[in-house]
């Protein structure tokens, strides 16, 4: 069973990149994160590191802190 947590950083992760309007790939290619490791991120398989959750949050242009938002 995936952890919740995991899986609600997924879910925001997904949401803020939909209200930015990027797809999976324009995001990897402007975080610097391979497209399949995003993928497998923004599915909740993958537990990223704190520094890919910055890229993230860095190229969506949000505080970290509204990644890790219904914790």
């Amino acid at each position: 069973m995936r952890d919740k947590r995991l899986s609600k950083l997924a879910a925001n992760i997904r949401a803020e990149r939909h209200r930015k309007g990027l797809t999976q790939e324009v995001l990897s290619e402007k975080a610097d994160i391979a497209i399949r490791t995003m993928s497998v991120i923004e599915n909740g398989h993958q537990t990223p590191s704190v520094f890919i959750v910055y890229d993230i949050a860095k190229t969506l242009e949000i505080d970290i802190n509204e990644l890790f938002k219904g914790f």
